[in-house]
């Protein structure tokens, strides 16, 4: 995934919120009908969402357009007429376009709600208990979170192979013990906005004490950053999400967060509660899905996005197809 996911500051999340309606709404002047030719597979037999009008959303990044995309897909092979309108930019457009009933569902992550639209500062570190959280607490926004996949696109610091090896990476904390005692080694390549956040460097630096020296982060573009990672030329490290497709391409390793600094990011369907008071069938016609979604599976479908340059709509498409989800025709 690339990592132009808006997680955004606690102090700012306000200010962001506040801009909402006017994201939303130009986000939201787009958008087609679902044109597709699809048929219920293992899922949405008997058609329970025949007569639904859904509409369905994402952010403007490929992990999520895909997993866009297959919502859409799987609403429409269960009998409903479902307007796409994917791609929006940013976190916020999307959320509020769920919230106010302008669309009516999406895919989101469980530490995007915790932390940037609810307003807490620590993560719950069990990746059920946080989806639990946000669940009761988003109830009162008029949003029903449903069951969680596996699927966790965390932020991680990766290497190449030959770095990790030459300098003995496992963890954060084997980073911390390298800006101490190697400083020059220890240079990291990332986002602008990972620099500045709470939850990007300055917090991880202070869990786990790094000593970086003043212009060993390098700032660049998040989708660069792999690539310079695997060269191991501009930067030792790089800041990474765990479901990007361009891991296993590039062979980068992922070291551990040995203290749980990064919050858990597991996708979830966060839909608008008057919807699934409507249309409670969706919890059963999504279940699966969800189940199946882990992050070595997005790893592979954004892979062939970002690496192999394929559409979002045919990868899902295809994924429900092999798996047997839906059926063409």
């Amino acid at each position: 995934m690339r990592l132009t996911r808006v997680r955004t500051v606690v102090a700012g999340a306000g200010a962001l919120l506040l801009a909402a309606a006017g994201l939303s709404g130009c986000g939201l002047t787009s958008g087609s009908p679902l044109a597709d030719s699809v048929q219920p597979g293992s899922i949405g037999k008997g058609r329970p969402l025949e007569g639904a009008q859904l509409t369905v959303t994402s952010k403007e990044f490929t992990e999520q357009i895909i997993l866009g995309q297959i919502m859409g897909l799987v609403f429409k092979a269960a009998g409903a007429e479902v307007l796409d309108r994917t791609n929006i930019q940013g976190s916020i457009g999307a959320r509020e376009a769920v919230k106010s009933g302008a669309a009516d569902g999406m895919y989101e992550y469980t530490g995007t709600a915790w932390i940037t639209y609810l307003g807490h500062t620590k993560p719950v570190v069990d990746p059920y208990e946080q989806w639990e959280a946000v669940r009761d607490e988003d109830r009162r926004n008029g949003i029903t979170w449903l069951p969680a996949a596996p699927l966790n696109n965390t932020y991680a610091l990766v290497a190449n192979r030959a770095n990790a090896q030459k300098y003995r990476l496992r963890t954060l904390s084997d980073v911390a013990r390298l800006t101490k005692k190697d400083p020059g080694a220890a240079t990291i390549c990332g986002g602008s906005e990972f620099s500045v956040r709470e939850d990007g460097l300055p917090g991880v630096a202070k869990t786990y004490g790094f000593a970086l020296r003043r212009g060993n982060f390098k700032k660049m573009d998040d989708g660069i950053v792999y690539t310079q990672v695997a060269k191991g030329a501009a930067c030792t490290l790089g800041v990474a999400a765990t479901t990007d497709g361009r891991i296993p391409e590039l062979e980068l390793k992922v070291l551990e967060d040995d203290r749980h600094f990064f919050p858990n990011y597991n996708a979830a369907p966060e839909m608008n509660s008057a919807t699934m008071r409507k249309y409670p069938a969706i919890a059963d016609v999504l279940a699966p899905i969800t189940k199946r979604l882990t992050g070595a599976e997005a790893q592979r479908l954004n892979a062939r996005v970002d690496v192999d340059g394929e559409d979002p709509h045919e990868v899902a498409k295809d994924w429900l197809v092999r798996e047997g989800f839906i059926q063409e025709g």
